[in-house]
């Protein structure tokens, strides 16, 4: 189900019959033809299990089930949208960031730990985002919130990219990541450039930073 991009804050879905999508709470702006919202007690596809998870990971986002026939504008705080389109892949991205996503898409959760080992912990505990962070599996399109706008960085073998732990928003592909320090003399001595630490991230995907280092 794809997103038509009205204007960098506002996005446009439309829904058909036997078809569903998830979107977060308070998102729909105005919508056309016969939709129903509905509460999502799951938290979206994954089971019972999954939304279980989810809750004790402190990784979950009240969503509402979109159906029925016609189209919906979504957006939420003023902020950026960003659509990301899925072939196969896994998203990694944090739940409050989740405007709104196919109904077929897997939802999980992800410890972060197990992507970098401590460090990985670390990275959750100084970016503020946590030790876990959701997942979305599968085919379809996923429209994330940031502040004032994204770019797509790809990641590639022998490229690694280096984010600001705040300005990251999300990744995709088969990418591993971990923290590292920028501390040094000039850090010292207060001439350097503030950047402390520094998210690493290498394999084959491509990441998404905001222009900000607010959080949502």
């Amino acid at each position: 189900m794809p997103f038509r991009e009205i204007n960098s804050k506002m996005v446009e879905a439309t829904v058909v019959p036997g078809q569903k999508m998830f979107s977060q709470r308070g998102a729909m702006l105005a919508y056309r033809g016969e939709v129903a919202f509905t509460p999502n007690i799951q938290g979206g596809q994954g089971g019972m299990m999954s939304m279980i998870g989810r809750r004790m990971a402190n990784e979950a986002t009240p969503l509402m089930t979109v159906e029925g026939n016609g189209t919906v504008m979504f957006g939420h705080g003023g902020h950026h949208i960003q659509v990301i389109n899925l072939s196969g892949d896994t998203l990694y991205v944090e739940a409050d960031r989740l405007l709104a996503f196919d109904g077929t898409l897997q939802q999980g959760t992800m410890f972060m730990g197990s992507q970098g080992g401590v460090m990985g912990m670390v990275r959750g505990q100084v970016t503020g985002q946590g030790l876990f962070t959701t997942t979305l599996t599968g085919h379809g399109a996923v429209a994330v919130m940031a502040h004032g706008g994204v770019i797509e960085l790809p990641i590639a073998p022998g490229r690694d990219v280096h984010v600001d732990p705040q300005a990251y928003v999300a990744h995709h592909g088969e990418v591993r990541n971990k923290l590292s320090t920028a501390i040094g003399w000039r850090e010292m001595v207060g001439r350097g450039s503030g950047e402390g630490f520094q998210l690493e991230l290498s394999g084959n995907g491509a990441v998404y930073v905001q222009a900000s280092e607010e959080k949502l």
